[in-house]
């Protein structure tokens, strides 16, 4: 049973000019539960992190910040959010999903966290709406219980998982693989093991060769024991802030190819849903949709 992590508080209400963002998390499973594609049973609610496991990866010094509510306004500039407990709370509980996908991955090959993906928050620090690195969390998490010994990180958001690559800068059991919009935020790149840049209008057709010819070659050479996914549909033409010209039909197809060649080497991966701003909130909520339908399609 495909199993997918989701909390109410993933659809905290922030103040104006955030909530728009926010609202896709509360109807993404609402769709899917309407029209059948998963029921009730689907869906978990998971815990939030304990201190000890989120300090695998981050520092105390700001995960005490974190807590105690005592970044500074420029931290809080950085991360685009005004700090907030109710802001953590969601932030664990996100991170503790994607920890829990990962179990139930083992099991079932695939899981699915309805939010997460929150690649641009370093060891030290958040930046670009994210305050825990929850992939980073996991992989180290996996790690230390021993679960996987290869990690693959494929980083499919329009922006590059500078957070990520920081964070695995010298760590050689995981590699982080990350196709992004070359001129997408973050302006300053941080060093993946693998980036692949993209011009801006970078079409279905490049997109998906590009892919095709990449992450089953990838695979063949790093031997991973276990992947995370972040199905970003920032990629979209419709996107405010992506540069690329992929249909919703070709972010369709790359969730899907990610998941046949995932199977087909006995890998089970861990899904999060990162970046979607298109300007109308529907189009955001089907192309997610559309991972979780490929993930049932594939894996049944």
């Amino acid at each position: 049973m495909i199993k997918i992590a989701y909390d109410a508080i993933y659809a905290h209400p922030l103040p104006e000019g955030h909530r728009f963002p926010m609202l896709k998390y509360e109807l993404i499973p609402e769709q899917l539960l309407h029209e059948g594609t998963i029921t009730t049973e689907n869906i978990f609610a998971p815990q939030p992190c304990k201190e000890e496991v989120v300090l695998l990866t981050h520092d105390k010094t700001y995960f005490d910040k974190l807590i105690h509510q005592t970044l500074t306004a420029s931290e809080q500039r950085k991360i685009g959010f005004p700090q907030s407990p109710q802001l953590t709370q969601r932030e664990l509980i996100i991170t503790q999903g994607t920890i829990d996908c990962c179990m139930h991955a083992m099991q079932y090959g695939v899981a699915l966290n309805v939010a997460g993906g929150t690649h641009h928050a370093f060891a030290d620090r958040g930046e670009g709406f994210c305050l825990l690195n929850d992939m980073a969390v996991a992989s180290n998490y996996l790690l230390q219980k021993k679960h996987a010994h290869k990690i693959l990180i494929i980083d499919l958001d329009v922006h590059q998982g500078n957070g990520t690559a920081k964070i695995f800068e010298y760590e050689p059991h995981v590699f982080t693989f990350s196709m992004h919009g070359a001129h997408n935020y973050p302006f300053h790149k941080e060093k993946s093991d693998l980036d692949i840049p993209l011009k801006d209008g970078t079409d279905d057709e490049t997109y998906l060769s590009l892919l095709k010819e990449t992450l089953p070659a990838l695979i063949k050479k790093i031997k991973p024991d276990f992947a995370f996914f972040l199905a970003g549909v920032d990629i979209l033409s419709t996107d405010k802030y992506g540069k690329l010209q992929v249909t919703i039909t070709g972010c369709k197809q790359r969730d899907e190819f990610v998941f046949m060649v995932l199977k087909k080497n006995n890998i089970p991966v861990t899904v999060a849903m990162g970046g979607g701003y298109s300007p109308d909130v529907r189009t955001i909520v089907e192309a997610h949709c559309n991972t979780f339908r490929a993930a049932v399609d594939v894996y049944g």
